[in-house]
């Protein structure tokens, strides 16, 4: 009888304990943010990008790259205004990464010949002055002419081959002070070497004639009278009326006996 009654009230007490006892919570969603939070996210950094507030564009647009797809097409667009963003704060290596990340990585037709023109623009940037070294100078102008060669025909295109005339510029204009350099004290062999150089090498650009100037001069100091009369004969040629002061050094420097 006493087994009987602990067995019944054990079987009681198990169904008390089966329907009291609270049903476990569900499982807790651990999603991905919604896609509302990131156009939401989308449109203050673009906010941020036309207004020209470059922090606010680089924090915002770090979070939105995090909630968006890999497959979104928003993510080329938001690397390019990284990139412009960066430039615009001096971070011109940091920009040239987000540039190329649309130029080679994204493979955003729409602005990949733009980011590859900028990639270049950042390089020429970090090249200011003529006289410093040229290495970035270099690496622009070979960025440049890779927009022209993956993308004939673009805007961007067009504009790299600008960028080009005015890089060129400045490659003569450093050759220029080289040449100078050596004028200046006396290494009148050097600076002939660098002055034919920047002639050969940049002949269409605006410190040519100049140059062929203090060629002149140098080849009379040197009593260089063969070198001084081909040198008048192309100035002859090239420059009789758009230097006179070229054109005078001849007469003077072929003037009297050879």
């Amino acid at each position: 009888m006493r087994i009987a009654s602990v067995l019944l009230l054990g079987l009681l007490g198990g169904c008390l304990f089966k329907r009291g006892s609270p049903e476990a919570p569900p499982p807790v969603s651990v999603g991905s943010p919604t896609a509302a939070r990131a156009d939401s996210l989308w449109l203050i950094a673009e906010d941020a990008f036309r207004h020209g507030r470059w922090d606010k564009t680089l924090e915002t647009l770090d979070r939105t790259l995090l909630l968006l797809d890999f497959a979104d097409a928003r993510r080329a667009r938001a690397y390019f205004m990284i990139g412009e963003s960066r430039l615009a704060k001096n971070q011109n290596l940091q920009a040239v990464r987000e540039f190329r990340r649309v130029a080679d990585e994204v493979g955003s037709e729409a602005l990949a010949p733009d980011a590859l023109l900028r990639a270049g623009d950042a390089y020429s940037a970090l090249w200011s002055r003529p006289e410093l070294d040229p290495s970035y100078g270099e690496t622009a102008l070979l960025t440049y002419n890779e927009v022209i060669e993956r993308y004939p025909g673009t805007p961007a295109a067009r504009l790299a081959q600008v960028r080009i005339l005015d890089l060129r510029e400045r490659f003569a204009q450093k050759e220029f002070l080289n040449a100078m350099f050596y004028f200046k004290f006396k290494a009148y062999d050097s600076a002939i070497l660098s002055f034919r150089s920047l002639i050969a090498t940049y002949p269409r650009t605006s410190v040519v004639p100049t140059a062929l100037e203090k060629l002149i001069e140098a080849y009379r100091i040197n009593g260089y009278d063969a070198d001084l009369r081909e040198t008048c004969e192309y100035v002859e040629r090239f420059f009789p009326q758009v230097v006179p002061s070229v054109a005078q050094a001849c007469t003077v420097g072929t003037s009297g006996p050879s």
